[in-house]
């Protein structure tokens, strides 16, 4: 049996390509599309989520299994409500299965049973903030939140693993559950075993969240390619839509 997965990622990103397909088991066949979102194309989700809708149609007639909006800070930067706004696009676009980077991260987390969170970025502090604040209020507790602010693409690009590996053993923390490294154009995978083993706890990065995810969402057993203790738990998200699951977590005011 073979499977395809739809990417819908920013233009300016080279690491899906070049360490996460590879990734994918055999039989999973990835399908890439790119959107200019990011940066100077930096845009709200009144005028993205049309463009996401295309793309989705496009990794639809390509017959992908599940299709992802595959960019960890838009898929968070509107919030509950933007999230839901995205997976209701890729959804109503053909796709059989829908996810978000950010929808992805929250299975991960509660399949590990996860609660307290250490986050790298490369982005801006602000940025950053940003993204704690998100998985605060989605029931989380971000209780360290470290941005680098590199310059932009090229910089996440052009950083050696062993930063990031370096970066997060500086971020230890005893109370932390899981290390989450974000940003899908950073290159972590092959740093992740090692991490996990130095603070023994599981380590999550945006990339590898997406796979788990979709390869749960297949039902797919194989994943020997994959890196992280997250590929040895099993998905426990239902299928309810995202707009409900996004609804289910908002605190009461």
């Amino acid at each position: 049996m073979n499977a395809r997965v739809g990417l819908i990622i920013p233009s300016s990103n080279r690491m899906v390509e070049q360490e996460m397909v590879r990734a994918f088991p055999d039989g999973v066949f990835p399908h890439v599309t790119r959107l200019r979102m990011t940066g100077p194309n930096r845009m709200g989700h009144d005028q993205l989520i049309p463009r996401i809708e295309e793309a989705s149609r496009t990794l639809a007639d390509a017959k992908c299994d599940v299709v992802a909006f595959h960019c960890t800070a838009n898929s968070m930067e509107e919030g509950q409500d933007g999230e839901a706004r995205i997976i209701d696009a890729v959804k109503g676009s053909g796709a059989r299965h829908a996810t978000t980077t950010a929808t992805a991260i929250r299975r991960a987390l509660d399949a590990l049973g996860a609660r307290k969170i250490v986050l790298v970025t490369p982005y801006s502090q602000a940025v950053t903030d940003h993204e704690a604040d998100f998985l605060n209020e989605t029931g989380y507790d971000v209780i360290y939140a470290k941005g680098y602010e590199l310059p932009g693409s090229d910089a996440y690009c052009a950083t050696p693993p062993e930063v990031w590996r370096d970066r997060a053993i500086a971020a230890a923390h005893p109370d932390a559950d899981v290390y989450f490294l974000s940003c899908a154009n950073i290159s972590v995978f092959s740093i992740i075993d090692d991490l996990e083993a130095r603070l023994s706890r599981p380590v999550i990065t945006s990339n590898q969240t997406v796979i788990w995810d979709a390869l749960a969402q297949l039902g797919w057993r194989d994943r020997r390619r994959c890196p992280g203790r997250l590929f040895a738990t099993a998905a426990i998200a239902d299928a309810a839509p995202a707009a409900q699951r996004a609804r289910q977590h908002r605190p009461k005011t």
